[in-house]
């Protein structure tokens, strides 16, 4: 993932270009970087923030640095912001999702003598891909649809002109975009949440496609927005931040109503006592939410098993190779062993996606006196790879917890992505998708077992959209439905 944020302003607006920006820094750790107009030229920096976070890392920037207007960006995958000389005019340019087809893009340039250079990782830097397309058009704006209708994927750009930023929201709002105003300044957010610290109230919320400019006398659209939204269900479930709204829903509401959700379909059971629980934990930070929902719902004590060592490390699904990934979960969470001897536990967690370190959080509650432990993920089994966002960087759909249960159940070779993709064209997935039928219970178990779990329920996936509050056709399910391209990964 990565998050963007600009501002234009009638003053020096440096200081909310780096605050609101930082306020990004949970979804990226790999890149930062921030880019301004000084009203003579364009400045920028970017730095890698692997080993220390944004503020340190671009402090001596906004020192030196006076501007009127600027875009910043933290990434997770490529350097940012680039600035670019075309036709059109200098520019900087922040981007955020994913382009699948890159290498087409980028041999149909080859061929008309284009060039582009290569990342550290071998790789072509999908901004400056982006930046190409745009730099085809008569202006920005036609620049602009010309790279909307070429990538498949998704994009939503931010571009530092001398005239104003402008701001395109992906094509189908996978991304959100929002602006916001204050005396004297406009700006435009990812992340809501970076508004509020900085004295900005929330204006609009780009349209899926709209184009628009920011200047200091605030936003003018371009591009009227479509009607396709097909936002991505998962800033509410886990990479949003809880104090943002998207399509002006909170996350951390959203969060409480996923825990009611999954309380209602333990009620029978909890009530009849079947489901003895002697408290309710989520896990930090993403499964709090839903968690504080769960406990109110079921009448029951919420405490806090697990301490998140916040000072130093990050997300455990940003760090892009899985021992870092597996080193940051296993350190950043510290059992407080007290709370959990002899007691039975019923877990909320955002998701359940490769689920190598919930089975060692789950063995480290059971060596240390849990009784019983029970796991209820705020979504349904993720059993498609994300076509469109940079989410999780792995390749291999084998990686995934339900696909591994399946693949057991139905005797494929991990690995065999042939037959994989086969049993997915012919239909073969869709009963373990069915919530009512016996494939799906066998899917549910197998994870359940593979996990050293006591019990494990899921949510059904209209129970999940139904808590989002959005109609089911204007969220993105690809990670739970066949979206024609995910099993392709």
């Amino acid at each position: 993932m990565s998050g963007i944020f600009g501002i234009v302003s009638d003053e020096n607006c440096v200081d909310d270009l780096y605050y609101g920006t930082d306020y990004h820094s949970h979804l990226g750790t790999k890149n930062a970087g921030m880019a301004v107009f000084d009203g003579k030229e364009f400045k920028y920096d970017i730095k890698g923030i692997s080993s220390q976070a944004f503020r340190p890392q671009l402090h001596e920037f906004k020192r030196h640095v006076r501007a009127n207007s600027g875009i910043g960006v933290i990434s997770d995958y490529e350097p940012q912001p680039l600035l670019i000389h075309s036709k059109l005019g200098d520019f900087a340019i922040v981007h955020v999702g994913k382009i699948r087809n890159v290498e087409e893009i980028v041999e149909s340039a080859h061929n008309k003598n284009s060039h582009f250079s290569e990342m550290s990782s071998g790789k072509i830097n999908p901004t400056e891909v982006v930046s190409s397309l745009i730099g085809k058009g008569k202006n920005y704006a036609d620049g602009i649809e010309i790279m909307q209708n070429s990538i498949e994927g998704s994009s939503s750009i931010m571009i530092l002109t001398k005239d104003g930023i402008y701001l395109s929201r992906d094509k189908f709002g996978r991304t959100p975009i929002v602006t916001g105003k204050k005396n004297g300044a406009t700006a435009a957010t990812l992340e809501t949440c970076a508004f509020q610290n900085n004295g900005f109230k929330i204006e609009r919320y780009l349209g899926p496609g709209e184009i628009g400019i920011i200047t200091n006398k605030g936003y003018e659209q371009i591009k009227k927005p479509n009607e396709n939204l097909q936002i991505c269900s998962f800033l509410w479930i886990y990479y949003g931040f809880p104090a943002s709204n998207y399509e002006g829903i909170n996350s951390e509401i959203t969060r409480n109503k996923f825990g009611a959700v999954l309380a209602r379909q333990d009620k029978k059971d909890i009530e009849s006592g079947k489901l003895k629980i002697d408290f309710v934990a989520g896990i930090p930070d993403s499964g709090i939410g839903s968690g504080l929902g769960y406990a109110q719902e079921a009448k029951l004590p919420y405490l806090r098993p697990y301490a998140k060592y916040t000072p130093t490390w990050q997300r455990s699904f940003m760090p892009q190779e899985q021992e870092a990934r597996d080193l940051v979960a296993e350190m950043k969470l510290v059992l407080i062993p007290e709370i959990i001897d002899g007691k039975s536990i019923l877990y909320t967690e955002d998701s359940i996606v490769r689920a190598t370190q919930l089975m060692k959080k789950v063995k480290e509650l059971i060596d240390n006196g849990a009784r019983e432990v029970h796991m209820r993920p705020s979504c349904p089994p993720l059993t498609h790879g994300c076509s469109y966002l940079n989410f999780s960087m792995s390749k291999n759909i084998f990686d995934l917890a339900a696909v591994r249960a399946i693949t057991d159940i139905e005797g494929i070779d991990r690995g065999d992505i042939k037959r994989w993709n086969t049993f997915n064209k012919n239909g073969g997935i869709d009963i373990y998708l069915d919530e009512n039928s016996e494939k799906y219970e066998s899917m549910v178990g197998g994870i359940k077992s593979g996990l050293g779990l006591t019990s494990l329920r899921y949510p059904r996936l209209d129970d999940m959209v139904s808590a989002i509050g959005l109609p089911k056709e204007k969220l993105c399910l690809g990670c739970w439905r066949d979206c024609g391209s995910c099993n392709k990964l």
